[in-house]
Parts: C-alpha cells; structure tokens; sequence
C-alpha cells in the first residue's frame, strides 16, 4: 500500500465509479472492519461492532455486503492490485540481485494487517483472498508474456500465480520465516529464473 494509507482507503481498481454517498458509506464500513480487526481475529467480530464502530445501521451494512466476509474481501481488495503490480514492476533486463523496490515495500507494508490478511488467505494459498489474487496475477502474468513473444506464457503465468500466491500465504502464517527485504529478494531470484528456463 502506498504509505500512510491503510488497505481501507481505496476501492477495488476494477470496480466501477460509485455513487459518492454509498462510497463514503463503504469506506467507512472497510476502516471500522480494520479497526475492529486490530483489536480481534476476524472470526471474533460481529456485524454489529462493525456497524457501531462505522456509524452505520445493520441494514445498511446488508445493502453494501452480504457477509463480513465480504466486506474483508473488499478492505483487502488493493492488495491483489499491488501484489500483480509489485511483481511487474520493472523493465528492460532484469537483475537477479535488485528486487524491485515496489515489492518490497508490498511485503513490509502488509505486516501492520497480517491478522486479517491470514484470515482471508490460507496456508498454501486458499481463501477468498488467495482466489482473487492468484486470478488477478495469472491474467497479468501471462499477457505480458504474450506480449514479450515469451514461450509458454499459459504454463509460466500458471506458475508464477501458484507459487507466489502460496508462498506469500505460507510467509504470512509463520511457514516461511524471513525479513520482508529478505523475502523480496528470494522471491525475485525464483521469478526470473523461471522466466529464463530454456526450453519449456
């Protein structure tokens, strides 16, 4: 997330424009839900606190969401948007020792919400929020690899959308132990060198 912002204060990028009055309402819904989630686990928190914390009716909640789990989804949503970007983030000829900055900064800033992320994104990748990212990071992945004239872009895109989504979930539950610059770095390091595999 870009810095001083919270993963509340922007919506989905590939939602459409929303009347101004019902995205101040799910602003308000999605920052009263991190709140909420910085004080309990997700599975500990009930509509109602999340209403009250919001300023909000029930029933307005249940015009915006269907469940507090998707209003997770969507508190979270920037985060797919900037994982794909982080891990694109570069031109010209890559190099295996400089992972991008932009990744980096996607891994460090994740850790202030890593109780609601690991809610949402299960070891080895599950979870609403891992389905969301790993189609977001496929359909990136492999148009830029159509568009490279790279071989096998379905097969690598499949890879890259597999491995970083489970990694990441796996690093956000303790499975892989590693500093978020440490972290950056060996995810850099696998990436490019899937992409220079001769011979797919």
């Amino acid at each position: 997330m870009s810095a001083g912002r919270t993963p509340a204060d922007r919506a989905p990028a590939d939602r459409a424009p929303e009347d101004p009055r019902a995205a101040r309402t799910r602003a308000r819904l999605r920052q009263a839900l991190l709140e909420e989630c910085a004080e309990h686990p997700l599975n500990e928190i009930a509509v109602a606190s999340v209403v009250r914390r919001a300023g909000v009716g029930r029933a307005t909640f249940y015009v915006h969401y269907a469940d507090l789990e998707a209003l997770a989804v969507d508190a979270c949503a920037d985060v797919v948007r900037e994982a794909v970007d982080a891990l694109h983030a570069w031109r010209g000829v890559a190099d295996p020792a400089s992972p991008p900055p932009a990744l980096i900064a996607f891994l460090t800033e994740l850790l202030p919400y890593a109780g609601l992320y690991r809610s949402l994104l299960t070891p080895g990748g599950g979870g609403p929020l891992g389905q969301v990212l790993h189609q977001q990071l496929r359909e990136r992945s492999r148009t830029e690899r159509a568009l490279a004239g790279a071989p096998q872009p379905d097969l690598v895109a499949s890879m890259v959308a597999g491995g970083f989504t489970a990694l990441l979930a796996d690093w956000l539950h303790g499975l892989v132990p590693a500093t978020p610059d440490v972290l950056a770095s060996r995810v850099w390091r696998l990436l490019i060198s899937l992409h220079r595999t001769p011979d797919l």
